[in-house]
C-alpha cells in the first residue's frame, strides 16, 4: 500500500476559495470534523464511473466523515444529493448512516465495498447549479439505463444513448458510431435499436460532452421511472406491488407501472409496525381511501429501510432546514431515533448561490478513440504502480472487466491529511471499440518530497488516444496549475498519453460555464474571437427565434381549420428554407468557435482562428434565397389580411402571443430574418475594423462584408416601411377605442407618457404621435390591459408653444389645435424636448403633404373630453416594479409591451428608439448579482426590444423572466459597492439595483453600448428625416 506524500496545498481545496468550500455537507466557515483516535480501517469506495477509491479512516469515525472525504476528494459541492450505499450483513442495500459510527454499520469494512451514487433525484436537473454535479447525474443515468432500472420506450432509450455516445466519441460518424455500438452496450436490448440510436446520434452534431449530459437528463426526467427504486410489498389483499419514494412523496406500483401516488401533502404520518408499512393520510371528503393503509412488506428490516429513505426525502425536499434532534427521554424510549443529517436541498441552492467562490475548473472533452473515463483528481508526486499488460481482442470474453483488475496495488486515501484527500491510484487507458484493447501508458513520477518531475513515459502500446473527458494545456501550454500546485506534463493527443479525471481538469467548458473569477484565460483573447463568439450567441438566439415561427407557431395556428391555406404555405415556404440554411450555418459556426479555442482539436492552430471565409461561404449561398428575406413583407400582409377577415384566427394569434414562447410581438418574429441580415453587416464591419488588411482573414471578412451589404441595400426600404407598418399593428392590439389606425401614409413617430392639465389637475396620460394626428388615452380597466383612447388633435393648422410660465407647470407646453387646445407637462425638460421637436417637425410635414385624414375614434368616443379621475386606473410604485422589474415574477405579456412600460416609467421612446434597439440585439452569458445577495447566478440573456431576457441557458425554449430597460441607469460601480471584479456594469432603476458580470473586455464593452442604446433614448431629430428618405 503506497502512502500520499503530504501537498503544499489543501488539495481538496477549489482555487482561490475559503479552505471549507470544497466539502459538500459542512456549513461555510466550518472544518472538517476531527478524526476520533482509535484504529483506522481502509474503507473501499466504488465511484459512478466504477473504478475505486480507497480511503483510511477511524473506525470511531461517524458516516458524515468517510462522506466528507468522498466529496472533498472530488471537489463536489452539491454533495448533498449523493450518499454511500453498501449490502449489510442481511443481503440488503441500504445507505450508509451520517450519524452513526462506521463499526456500527460495517461489520466487515475490509471486505465491504460503498458504492457513491445518486440519493435524491430533484424534479428539474436545471435546479442542480454546477456542471460537476450534472455530469455525475448523467452517469447515473447511464449506470440506471445500463442494468434496466431506468425503464423507458425504445425511442426514449434511443435519444438517450445517442446522448451518451455523444460525449464520449463526439460527432457522427457512421463507421465508427455503429462500431462503437456493437462493442459497448448502453441498454438491455441494444441491438435491434442501433440504427434508431444512429439516426439519433447524427442530429447531436456541435453539442458539447457538457450540453449532452443536459439533454440525456432532461429527456431521463420526464420518465416514469426517473430516480425510482421499488422496494417489494403487497397490499391487504396480497396483490404484489412495490413502493418507491420521490421528491412528491409516497408512490405505488404495479410492475413498472404507477398506480398510485400520495403526495407529501396528504400524508399526515408514515410509520412501521414489524412487516406492516403503514401511511397515515389527512383526512378529505373527497377522497375514498380509508385514512391509513397498510402494506406488507418481506420483513422489518425491510420496512425500516423503506421508512428511512422516506423520512430523508421528505425532510430534503420539503424543509428548509436541517431538523434539530430531539431530547433524548430520561427513562423509556419510544420508536426510531433516527432522523435526517445534512442539507436540506432549499440550503444546498440557498448556499451554492450566495457562496463566492470560484467554479470547479472542469472541462469535458471528446476524441474519436475510446478510453475508460474515471472520477480520479489530477496525479500527485508518487509512484505510480505499473499494470500488467494485458491484450483483450476485440468481442472476446473479458471485454468488459473493470480496468482496477489489472491493478496490482492502489494509492490510500487518508483522511488524517486533509491536503492528501485528492490522491488516488492511477487508472489504465482501457480502451473499448472496434479497436484491439490495450493498455495505454501511464507516466512515472519520482518520489522527491513533493516535487513534480516527469520522467520518460514508459510505452506499453502506441496509438492509443483518450475518449476520456480529460485535461488539455491552458493557453496552449502543458503546465497548467491546479489547486495551488503544477499540474502533470501532459500532451492531451500523444499516443500513450495517460488522461487525468474528467473532474479535476484545470480548463471549465465555455458552453456550460462563464469565468467567475480572476482564473487564467483558457481560450484565445484576441478581439476578434470575442466578436466570432458574438456571432454564435446571436446566431443561436436566432435559430430559437426562428422556431417560434417554423414549430411553435405552425404547431398552435397552421394546423387549425380557420388558417387559410394561402396563409400556411406562404409562412412555410418563407421560413422552412431560411431555419434549414440558418441550422447549418449555426453548426459550422459551432466547430470553428470549437477549434477556435482549442475544445476539439487543441493541436490546431492559426488557421482554424479566422471566422470570415465561413461567413463568406454561407453568405454565397444565403444568396438564392434572397427572395425569401424579400417575402417576409408578404408573410406580414397576409397574417394581418387572414386576422381581419378570421375572427377565430386572431384569437388564436392573439393567445399564440400569450404563450411563454412568444416573449416578444409575433409580428417582430417575423421580420428577424431582415433584421439578422444587419447584424451580420455590423460584426463584418467590427472584424474589417479590427484586421489588419494584411490578416488572413481580413479579405474573407471584407468579402462577405460586400456580399451581405449588397442584400441589406436592396432590402432596406422594404424594411423601413415593414418596421412602420409591424408598429402600427402592435399599436393597434394596445388601444380601444380607435378605428382605421393601420391606413397607406400613416407613420409611427413617438409614443409615451405625458401629464394632461384639466379641472382637476394633472393626470397620466399616454399619448400617441403620427406624422398626421395625436392620440391620447388612459390605462384601462380591462383584463388585457389596453389603452382607452379618450381624444385626437389633427397636426393639420396645429401650434405648438412653451408654456410654464403660463401655467406654473414644470415642463409645460400647449397643443393649439383648430378645434382644441390641450396643455401637457412632461416628466423632464430633455423628455419635454424630444416632444417639441417631433411635433414641430411633423406639423410642418402635415402642412405639404396630403396625408390619411379618417376619422381616427369610433362613434361613442367621439367625446373628446377626459374621464374623471377615478376613471384611470392608479397603481403605486410597489405595484409597478413588482410586475415589470422583478426577475422573479414575470409579468404577463401583455402587460409587458412597450406602451405599458412607458406608462408606468413615465417616459417615452420614438421609432427612432425602436429601429436603433432592433440594430443593437445581443445575447450571451451572464453572471447577476443583486444588490443585497453575496453570490453571482449564471443566466443566459437575450437583448431585444427594449428588455433583457433571462434564460437559464440557450437552448431553452422561453425565457425565465424579462427586465424592461427604459428608465433603468446603466453605470460602473463605484468602489464603495465591494464588488472588485473585471468587466462589471450595474444596472439602477430608483431602488432596484442589478449587477452583471461579463466574460471579456470586448463583451463589457458591446453590452454597456446596447443596453445604453435602451436606456438612453435617441434625440427624435433623427425620425423625421429617416422618414424624408424613405417615403411611405
Amino acid at each position: 500500500m503506497v502512502l500520499p506524500q503530504p501537498m503544499a496545498s489543501g488539495a481538496g481545496q477549489r482555487l482561490g476559495a475559503p479552505e471549507t468550500l470544497g466539502i459538500s455537507t459542512l456549513d461555510p466557515g466550518h472544518r472538517p470534523p476531527a478524526m476520533p483516535p482509535g484504529r483506522h480501517v481502509t474503507i473501499r469506495v466504488r465511484m459512478l464511473d466504477d473504478t475505486e477509491e480507497l480511503f483510511d479512516i477511524s473506525q470511531k469515525a461517524s458516516g458524515k466523515v468517510l462522506f466528507d472525504l468522498v466529496c472533498s476528494h472530488m471537489n463536489l459541492i452539491e454533495g448533498d444529493y449523493f450518499g454511500l450505499e453498501f449490502q449489510n450483513h442481511q443481503k440488503m442495500m441500504v445507505w450508509l448512516d451520517h450519524i452513526k459510527p462506521i463499526i456500527k454499520q460495517l461489520r466487515r469494512p475490509k471486505h465491504t465495498i460503498l458504492r457513491f451514487a445518486v440519493k435524491f433525484f430533484p424534479p428539474d436537473h436545471a435546479q442542480l447549479l454546477e456542471e460537476l454535479t450534472r455530469y455525475l447525474f448523467a452517469l447515473q443515468i447511464k449506470h440506471d439505463i445500463s442494468c434496466g432500472r431506468l425503464t423507458c420506450n425504445d425511442s426514449s432509450g434511443a435519444l438517450m444513448v445517442s446522448h451518451i455516445i455523444q460525449s464520449e466519441i463526439g460527432d457522427f460518424e457512421e463507421s465508427q458510431c455503429r462500431s462503437h455500438l456493437l462493442n459497448n452496450n448502453y441498454i438491455p436490448d441494444q441491438m435491434p435499436l442501433i440504427d434508431k440510436i444512429m439516426e439519433f446520434h447524427s442530429k447531436n452534431i456541435g453539442h458539447t460532452p457538457a450540453e449532452s449530459d443536459y439533454q440525456l437528463l432532461e429527456v431521463a426526467r420526464r420518465l416514469e421511472m426517473y430516480g425510482i427504486r421499488l422496494h417489494p410489498a403487497k397490499d391487504r389483499e396480497g396483490t404484489r406491488l412495490s413502493l418507491a419514494v420521490a421528491h412528491t412523496g409516497v408512490l405505488v406500483f404495479q410492475g413498472h407501472t404507477k398506480i398510485n401516488a400520495f403526495n407529501w401533502s396528504k400524508v399526515r404520518k408514515l410509520s412501521f409496525k414489524r412487516k406492516r408499512f403503514l401511511i397515515k393520510l389527512r383526512p378529505d371528503l373527497n377522497s375514498s381511501y380509508q385514512d391509513t393503509l397498510e402494506f406488507l412488506m418481506a420483513s422489518r428490516d425491510c420496512c425500516k429501510v423503506f421508512w428511512k429513505i422516506c423520512v430523508e426525502y421528505h425532510a430534503f425536499f420539503r424543509l428548509f432546514e436541517e431538523p434539530k434532534p430531539k431530547p433524548k427521554p430520561v427513562l423509556f424510549t419510544r420508536g426510531s431515533s433516527f432522523r435526517f443529517s445534512g442539507r436540506t436541498q432549499k440550503q444546498v441552492i440557498d448556499y451554492v448561490k450566495e457562496s463566492e467562490f470560484k467554479k470547479i475548473p472542469f472541462e469535458r472533452k471528446h476524441s474519436r478513440v475510446q478510453h475508460n473515463s474515471r472520477l480520479s483528481p489530477l496525479p500527485s508526486p508518487r509512484h505510480h504502480e505499473v499494470p500488467t499488460e494485458v491484450s483483450v481482442s476485440s468481442g472476446a470474453p473479458g471485454l468488459d472487466s473493470p480496468p482496477r483488475r489489472h491493478w496490482k496495488e492502489s494509492v490510500l486515501v487518508s483522511a488524517e491529511d486533509p491536503s492528501a484527500s485528492r490522491i488516488t491510484r492511477a487508472s489504465p487507458s482501457h480502451q473499448r471499440n472496434g479497436h484491439d484493447d490495450r493498455i495505454g501508458s501511464v507516466s512515472r513520477m519520482d518520489d522527491t518530497r513533493g516535487s513534480t518531475r516527469p520522467t520518460h513515459p514508459e510505452h506499453l502500446s502506441t496509438g492509443v488516444v483518450s475518449n476520456s473527458p480529460h485535461l488539455s494545456a491552458s493557453s496552449g501550454h502543458s503546465h497548467g496549475m491546479v489547486n495551488g500546485q503544477k499540474s502533470l506534463e501532459l500532451c492531451s493527443h500523444s499516443p500513450g498519453g495517460r488522461q487525468p479525471s474528467p473532474l479535476t481538469s484545470p480548463l471549465l467548458n465555455d458552453a456550460c460555464s462563464v469565468r467567475t473569477d480572476d482564473e487564467d484565460e483558457r481560450f484565445p483573447t484576441d478581439r476578434a474571437y470575442f466578436i466570432a463568439k458574438e456571432l454564435l450567441t446571436t446566431e443561436r438566439t436566432y435559430l430559437k427565434d426562428l422556431e417560434v415561427v417554423t414549430v411553435s407557431f405552425q404547431s398552435a395556428v397552421g394546423q387549425d381549420e380557420a388558417t387559410p391555406d394561402s396563409l400556411k404555405n406562404t409562412v412555410f415556404s418563407t421560413f422552412e428554407p431560411l431555419h434549414k440554411f440558418h441550422t447549418g450555418f449555426l453548426r459550422e459556426v459551432e466547430q470553428r468557435l470549437a477549434l477556435w479555442e482549442g475544445r476539439s482539436n487543441a493541436h490546431i492552430k492559426g488557421d482554424y482562428q479566422r471566422i470570415g471565409d465561413v461567413m463568406l461561404k454561407n453568405f454565397q449561398g444565403l444568396k438564392p434565397l434572397t427572395a425569401n428575406l424579400h417575402k417576409q413583407s408578404e408573410v406580414l400582409l397576409e397574417l394581418e389580411k387572414a386576422c381581419r377577415s378570421s375572427r377565430r384566427l386572431e384569437v388564436l394569434c392573439r393567445d399564440f402571443e400569450l404563450q411563454k414562447v412568444c416573449y416578444i410581438p409575433l409580428n417582430v418574429f417575423i421580420l428577424r430574418p431582415l433584421h439578422r441580415l444587419i447584424h451580420y453587416k455590423q460584426i463584418l464591419e467590427r472584424l474589417c475594423k479590427h484586421y489588419p488588411a494584411t490578416h488572413v482573414d481580413f479579405r474573407d471578412c471584407r468579402a462577405a462584408l460586400a456580399d451581405v451589404s449588397e442584400v441589406v441595400d436592396q432590402l432596406q426600404g422594404s424594411l423601413i416601411k415593414m418596421e412602420n407598418f409591424q408598429k402600427l399593428l402592435e399599436l393597434k392590439k394596445d388601444l380601444i377605442g380607435v378605428d382605421n389606425l393601420v391606413v397607406p401614409g400613416r407613420e409611427f413617430i413617438r409614443l409615451g407618457c405625458l401629464s394632461k392639465l384639466s379641472g382637476k389637475g394633472l393626470q397620466q396620460r399616454m399619448f400617441f404621435l403620427f406624422n398626421d394626428v395625436i392620440l391620447y388615452t388612459s390605462r384601462g380597466m380591462t383584463a388585457t390591459n389596453q389603452f382607452k383612447v379618450h381624444g385626437q388633435l389633427p397636426l393639420h393648422g396645429m401650434t405648438i408653444r412653451e408654456s410654464e410660465d403660463e401655467w406654473g407647470v414644470p415642463h409645460a407646453f400647449t397643443l393649439v389645435g383648430q378645434q382644441q387646445s390641450v396643455v401637457v407637462a412632461a416628466s423632464s425638460l430633455t423628455e419635454m424636448e424630444k416632444w417639441m421637436e417631433d411635433i414641430k417637425g411633423a406639423i410642418e410635414i402635415a402642412k405639404t403633404s396630403n396625408g390619411p385624414s379618417s376619422d381616427l375614434l369610433t362613434s361613442n368616443l367621439t367625446d373628446n373630453k377626459c374621464p374623471e379621475d377615478t376613471s384611470v386606473e392608479a397603481e403605486s410604485e410597489d405595484d409597478i416594479t413588482a410586475s415589470h422589474t422583478s426577475l422573479e415574477r414575470p409579468a404577463p405579456h401583455r402587460g409587458n409591451t412597450m406602451v405599458h412600460v412607458c406608462w408606468h416609467r413615465n417616459t417615452s421612446v420614438s421609432m427612432v428608439d425602436f429601429s436603433i434597439a432592433v440594430e443593437n440585439q445581443l445575447s450571451g452569458n451572464l453572471l447577476r448579482k443583486f444588490k443585497n445577495s453575496n453570490g453571482w447566478q449564471k443566466l443566459w440573456v437575450v437583448f431585444t426590444n427594449f428588455s433583457l431576457f433571462f434564460y437559464k441557458s440557450h437552448q431553452d425554449d422561453y425565457p425565465l423572466a424579462s427586465l424592461p430597460l427604459l428608465g433603468y441607469s446603466v453605470t460602473i460601480p463605484s468602489e464603495s459597492e465591494n464588488i472588485h471584479k473585471d468587466y462589471v456594469f450595474k444596472l439602477h432603476f430608483k431602488s432596484h439595483v442589478y449587477y452583471f458580470r461579463s466574460e471579456s473586455e470586448y463583451t463589457f464593452e458591446r453590452w454597456m453600448e446596447v443596453i445604453r442604446s435602451a436606456t438612453v433614448p435617441s434625440s427624435g431629430a433623427r425620425v423625421l428625416n429617416n422618414k424624408e428618405s424613405h417615403p411611405h
